[in-house]
């Protein structure tokens, strides 16, 4: 049986590019998190493939975890379990044929409806404007880009808790700013 410091090793050797390591990981791992998988999924072809994806995703991230004292497979089920939401919503996106569209209407805004867009896009953009350039970035990031607090952190080379923080205080800010 493995240890938090066993797996925890794995992680940074397999982040220095150790295969061997990698193995050991595979090994001590891929059981619990093949389990995630499945129960979000709920298929087990498409849990295998998202293992997969954890797994070429660890390989390529092992270099930027930090050993912190928390359990490292916090780190391991939280990808797992967030590739298989992005599987999942990835399966409910669906397509008509063109020749099932009888009428294709615009469904762009009136004018009106544009105008007004326009001016609320305007008013959002001078409040970030308020906003220090990083805490703007990591606004237009989040709730843009879609990009996850994880990647936001490393980016702007913080912790992921400073990054939640950040956040929370630019939307009270933003909020603020809209409401005058």
């Amino acid at each position: 049986m493995n240890t938090v410091a066993d797996i925890e090793d794995f992680i940074v050797r397999t982040g220095l590019g150790d295969r061997a390591a990698f193995s050991s990981l595979y090994s001590a791992t891929s059981a619990k998190l093949f389990g995630i998988c499945l129960r979000v999924l709920n298929n087990r072809a498409e849990a295998e493939d998202a293992l997969q994806d954890v797994f070429v995703r660890v390989w390529q991230k092992a270099n930027s975890y930090v050993v912190n004292g928390y359990s490292p497979m916090t780190w391991l089920i939280t990808l797992a379990r967030n590739l298989s939401i992005d599987r999942l919503r990835a399966r409910k996106i669906s397509t008509a044929s063109i020749e099932d569209v009888v009428e294709l209407a615009d469904s762009g805004p009136t004018p009106e409806a544009a105008a007004v867009q326009s001016s609320e896009r305007t008013q959002i953009d001078n409040c970030l404007g308020e906003l220090d350039v990083d805490h703007a970035a990591s606004v237009r990031g989040a709730y843009l880009d879609g990009d996850t607090y994880q990647d936001l952190a490393d980016r702007a080379g913080v912790p992921i808790n400073t990054m939640r923080t950040w956040l929370r205080r630019s939307l009270a800010k933003l909020k603020d700013c809209l409401s005058r």
